[in-house]
């Protein structure tokens, strides 16, 4: 609940209380003395006072003077309000939590999961391949219009929305952004993007952040500022369109490997890191190959190693290089052989 909200509803109450405080100690002044009266003690005049206004009104006491009857009067008719401010904040209570609830206020507990800051068609489509993965998504929007329809489209157990503006990093955290694997700044201009990715690093220094950009010819300059990843759209378009023209089934495969395998028997490329303990560490790598090969019909493709926080992406090499605990895999697998290498190999997709 907003605390201006919850201050509104505390004042609310306190003056309902006071107005019937001050109703209980006048009757009890009025009716205390009398010989015949009713309510000789306060406790006396509080119970009338609530049995009057929760309609109960046993009668058993009741005030004997004018004035004490028409404070009882007045008591009997303020209760319709009270009921209606009751069923009123009770309404407005549950309101706003599920309206905190819809907009992400109360916060995800994802972790590992991918924070993607902005929502447009391509961030949609960018989503629906991540969640195919097995993928937690975050997404942070300030178009309260679209929520309704990302939750339509999405399941809230793989996709948590939050509604906020982007500059407000306090709510940002209720993303669980600081858990996140990766941020995909996802805006529509390239110097909006870089702006607020210089202006989020002051705020999630130790975070790795992806971004798509239309000129590729900022690509440096978005790396001097920290992102991690950057991708221009124009040059993946170009490299699949040529490669289309003159080696189209090799072009056909590419766009195939690069997507998440829909069935059994799609081929997609997978990085899997080996855990410490791995029958694979301290093997070479050529073993490593022919071993997944024969194995699960796995085609090892290149190893990743990290050296001082930076990954070095080793395509296809010498046999003679050792595999170490926490360097990653990269395979090219179907549906079938993913299942046998978790099993056989007990490896799994990390970032």
């Amino acid at each position: 609940m907003k605390k201006a909200t919850y201050k509104k509803l505390v004042y609310r109450l306190s003056a309902v209380l006071l107005f019937y405080t001050i109703i209980v100690l006048v009757l009890h002044y009025l009716e205390y003395d009398l010989p015949n009266s009713k309510m000789p003690t306060w406790q006396d005049a509080l119970w009338y006072v609530v049995a009057t206004i929760t309609t109960i009104g046993y009668g058993d006491v009741v005030p004997v003077t004018y004035l004490g009857r028409t404070i009882g009067f007045i008591a009997m008719l303020s209760s319709l309000g009270i009921y209606g401010l009751v069923i009123s904040q009770i309404a407005n209570f549950m309101n706003t939590v599920r309206e905190q609830r819809e907009l992400g206020h109360n916060g995800t507990d994802f972790k590992n999961h991918v924070v993607i800051i902005g929502w447009n068609d391509f961030g949609k489509s960018v989503i629906s391949h991540l969640v195919a993965a097995g993928k937690q998504v975050a997404i942070v929007t300030k178009d309260r219009s679209s929520i309704d329809s990302i939750r339509e489209s999405f399941n809230s157990d793989q996709v948590f929305t939050l509604y906020t503006d982007y500059a407000n990093h306090e709510l940002l955290e209720k993303s669980n952004i600081r858990r996140a694997s990766i941020v995909f700044v996802n805006m529509n201009d390239d110097t909006e993007k870089l702006v607020y990715v210089i202006n989020l690093k002051k705020h999630f220094a130790d975070l790795n952040y992806v971004v798509t950009l239309d000129n590729g010819n900022l690509k440096n300059t978005f790396q001097n500022a920290g992102v991690t990843y950057t991708i221009c759209k124009n040059e993946i378009s170009a490299k699949l369109m040529a490669s289309y023209i003159f080696e189209p089934d090799v072009a056909l495969f590419s766009e195939e490997i690069l997507a998440y395998a829909q069935d059994e028997a799609d081929y997609d490329i997978k990085q899997m890191k080996v855990p410490a303990g791995n029958s694979f560490v301290g093997s070479f790598y050529d073993k490593a190959y022919f071993d997944l090969k024969k194995t699960c019909n796995v085609i090892l493709v290149g190893l990743v190693k990290m050296k001082e926080g930076k990954r070095h992406f080793m395509k296809n090499p010498e046999g003679a290089v050792t595999i170490e605990a926490d360097d990653y895999l990269v395979m090219m697998m179907d549906g079938n052989a993913r299942a046998k290498l978790k099993k056989q190999f007990r490896i799994h997709e990390e970032v």
